[in-house]
């Protein structure tokens, strides 16, 4: 039987703030500073856009698909569209459930808002806008359902803590996709046009990822204590270990990789933040790094997409290890479940598999809805000459620097 408690729901209506906290202003200076600077305004609209167009969706049809009751561990069960039937006093676990679903709706947006990092200075708006209804029905909603809402992945044991898969493969895989639908930029170079509004962006995501990761245990307790302890070292000896690399290859520390790096490490304790210990976090933090600076310095060029801000490289490529890497090191001194290393290797052989099974869905998914966009639409990338001026000029009359 559910019973509420005040100090559970107190917890999480300030983690639910937290999340709302990285998935408008953090994202929005995060990757408005990496831009470039004729496409600041823009950046930043396509992740408030996506969060409007998911909050909307999440109360009509979202939540109710998602987690409602499993038909045949594909999907939930429409039984609360416009959230009929779910009142103030109606509890999930010891929260009120209407809580629990703007705690979701947060997490649903940010994943949204994340994918916007990879198309930057080269899609039109009606095309994002569309992609985006798409894709959180067709993509998010199902893998969610899957892993966190009863269906198949969470029935065989997957374990996602705050959204390895669900969120940040997803996102990752997905930017990945629809870079490749667009094509590259006519200028692919990585030119921050302010990095300080980037470094803003990576302070309130680290942040606003206590919340994140704290938060997702539903419950003001030790579990949630570790959380944020294990998240907050993964963070800290990944922004460590990729200024060493920059320091070893580059010659130099730089402060763009280094907001890279606490990235990549929160991206990667995400979907083990409720399974390891300091231990633990410590080696997928270090591991993340290595990880995702391959990727993107290695992998991208070798093969030759324009993922423009990396979505992919950090968050896709880390949150791969981090899903793989709870499977080794969960331990049940923190939460029951044991990877490998604690005599379970079954659950390494799962948490594979939902990789391989998020990666494969979400980008085929992610690939067909943008190239039927593409084709509707006669094109879902900007002009030239739009690209090449800038698309806040060209699609917003504004500009985000009025300096004569």
């Amino acid at each position: 039987m559910d019973i509420f408690s005040t100090g559970d729901t107190a917890w999480v209506l300030i983690c639910t703030i937290l999340v709302l906290l990285m998935s408008i202003p953090a994202i929005a200076f995060f990757y408005g500073g990496l831009s470039k600077r004729k496409n600041v305004l823009n950046t930043m609209f396509l992740s408030f856009i996506a969060f409007a167009i998911v909050s909307v969706i999440w109360v009509i049809y979202g939540y109710s698909f998602a987690f409602g009751s499993d038909i045949s561990g594909f999907i939930g069960a429409p039984a609360n569209l416009l959230l009929q039937g779910i009142g103030i006093d109606s509890l999930s676990g010891s929260i009120p459930e209407i809580l629990f679903i703007v705690f979701q709706l947060a997490f649903a947006g940010l994943t949204a808002a994340l994918v916007s990092g990879g198309i930057v200075g080269r899609m039109k708006t009606k095309a994002w806008i569309l992609f985006i209804v798409l894709w959180v029905t067709f993509a998010y909603i199902p893998i969610a359902h899957w892993v966190w809402g009863g269906g198949w992945l969470m029935q065989m044991g997957a374990l996602d803590f705050a959204g390895g898969t669900v969120v940040h493969i997803n996102s990752g895989i997905t930017a990945l996709a629809a870079a490749i639908v667009l094509g590259k930029r006519k200028d692919t170079s990585l030119l921050p046009h302010n990095l300080g509004y980037a470094v803003l962006g990576a302070g309130l995501l680290w942040f606003g990822w206590m919340g994140f990761n704290g938060g997702s245990g539903l419950a003001a307790d030790g579990l949630a204590a570790n959380a944020i302890l294990v998240s907050n070292i993964a963070a800290a000896i990944a922004l460590i270990v990729w200024t060493a690399l920059d320091t070893y290859i580059v010659g130099k520390p730089t402060v763009l990789g280094a907001i890279s790096g606490a990235v990549a490490g929160l991206v990667a304790i995400t979907p083990a933040a409720g399974f390891v210990d300091v231990s633990g976090a410590l080696v997928i933090g270090a591991v993340a790094s290595l990880v995702s600076y391959a990727a993107i310095y290695y992998l991208k060029p070798k093969l030759g997409y324009d993922d423009a801000l990396d979505v992919f490289g950090i968050h896709g490529m880390s949150g791969i290890w981090g899903a793989i890497a709870t499977g080794i090191f969960a331990t049940p001194l923190i939460n029951e479940a044991a990877g490998l290393l604690y005599g379970n290797p079954e659950q390494l052989l799962i948490q594979i598999l939902s990789v391989v099974v998020t990666l494969v869905y979400s980008f085929v998914v992610s690939y067909v809805i943008a190239k039927v966009l593409d084709k509707a639409m006669g094109g879902i990338r900007v002009e030239e000459h739009e690209e090449v001026t800038g698309l806040d000029t060209n699609l917003h009359e504004e500009s985000a620097y009025n300096l004569h």
